[in-house]
């Protein structure tokens, strides 16, 4: 049977680039009515045939596939999309600042006058803390309040000091000048008693220190009184001026702080040396207890007896405070033998009572002829027998007990 060749049109219709670049994946084996109809496999003898046209209804079917388009969203679909990914977020972390808080932050303190501004309790601790941050840096000496004593759990004994509003830490070998160090056992523990002690009596003394550390995060600050110490007592006793001469000098008058009462005597610290004084050079009237004329805390005047300047450390003065002021003159003449007078007694030892008068006059009885023996601190009446003038005392006898101090 002869075989029926394929006939191929002459006139093959052109397509556009767009649809021959989306028919290159086709192949280019003839049609399945071509091979039925001839009956033979072989392929057309014409190398090159004319590619089959694609319809309307092909290209519309590929068009999902086709490569995505470089240009951008819509800005009203971006929008739309950028705030259903962001807002829950925002809801979760942070609610919405409305414009009424947003006003309240912004604007300042409304105040009573105008013109005015207030300080509030942050900006005066920032201002505080500003101040103290170049203390430390600058070694500058600051002033303030011995507040408290503790102990840490390492059973350490600090001393708290109150600046300002701050917590000034010192430990107790920062705090006073000659603590030894080779003690152990019961002389350590005996020496520990005997600091502590110290300490209570000094608490509301004022104190030197120098900021030694401190902790901005916490706004935790170490110092130490010892070094400040060291550092007034060069300037003001080692270091000459000019002419030669010190600043702190045998007979000068100064201005003292009072960081101990005792009964019989009062603790002072002038410029970096700590020196007692007993009652007797106190005044010169006769004191029975110191704490009826000063306290902790106290400035005061005292006038410089003696300075040993060995050297920094061994820094040693003595002063007294009755010199300072004028003594009364002619006081005995306030009293006449056979006189009666009211007093209150300042001490009794060994039998012998000494007593100070209303009018300023130091006396002492041997005898009382009350039933009931004085005490400190009673009023008695006394009766002037004989007139001390080298002693600058009257003595007598304690004729009756006014009132009985219990």
């Amino acid at each position: 049977m002869p075989t029926k060749k394929t006939e191929i049109p002459v006139e093959a219709e052109v397509l556009a680039p767009e649809e021959v670049a989306e028919a290159v994946d086709e192949t280019a084996a003839p049609a399945q009515e071509d091979i039925d109809e001839t009956g033979s496999e072989e392929p057309v003898a014409d190398p090159s045939p004319p590619k089959p046209k694609r319809t309307r209804k092909k290209k519309e079917e590929d068009q999902p596939v086709s490569k995505p388009s470089d240009e951008p969203l819509p800005t009203e679909d971006w929008e739309k999309e950028t705030v259903a990914v962001i807002t829950p977020e925002a809801d979760t972390e942070k609610p919405p600042v409305t414009d009424l808080q947003s006003e309240l932050r912004s604007d300042p303190i409304l105040t009573v006058h105008v013109g005015t501004n207030v300080i509030t309790e942050e900006s005066i601790a920032d201002t505080v803390w500003h101040e103290i941050r170049n203390a430390y840096r600058t070694r500058r000496i600051l002033t303030g309040t011995l507040g408290g004593i503790e102990q840490n759990e390492a059973g350490k004994t600090l001393a708290i000091v109150e600046y300002k509003g701050y917590r000034i830490v010192i430990p107790l070998k920062e705090m006073v000048m000659h603590l030894p160090n080779d003690l152990s056992g019961k002389e350590y523990r005996e020496m520990m008693i005997r600091q502590n002690k110290m300490l209570s009596n000094m608490l509301g003394a004022e104190i030197d220190f120098i900021v030694r550390g401190i902790d901005s995060t916490t706004r935790s600050i170490v110092a130490s009184r010892r070094e400040a110490m060291l550092k007034k007592r060069e300037q003001f006793y080692m270091e000459a001026d000019e002419n030669g001469m010190f600043r702190v000098y045998d007979g000068r008058i100064v201005q003292a702080r009072v960081i101990a009462v005792a009964e019989k005597a009062i603790r002072i610290e002038a410029f970096g040396v700590e020196c007692s004084i007993m009652a007797r050079d106190l005044s010169w009237d006769w004191i029975g207890d110191a704490h009826e004329r000063f306290s902790v805390g106290d400035q005061i005047l005292v006038r410089i007896r003696s300075v040993k300047r060995e050297s920094v450390e061994e820094l040693s003065i003595q002063a007294d405070v009755k010199s300072v002021s004028e003594k009364r003159q002619n006081n005995l003449n306030l009293c006449r033998i056979q006189g009666k007078y009211a007093g209150k007694v300042t001490d009794v030892h060994k039998g012998v009572v000494y007593i100070r008068l209303t009018n300023g006059v130091n006396a002492i009885a041997h005898a009382c002829y009350d039933r009931r023996m004085p005490g400190k601190k009673d009023d008695v009446s006394f009766a002037v027998t004989h007139i001390d003038e080298e002693r600058g005392v009257a003595l007598g006898i304690i004729t009756r007990i006014i009132k009985q101090n219990l």
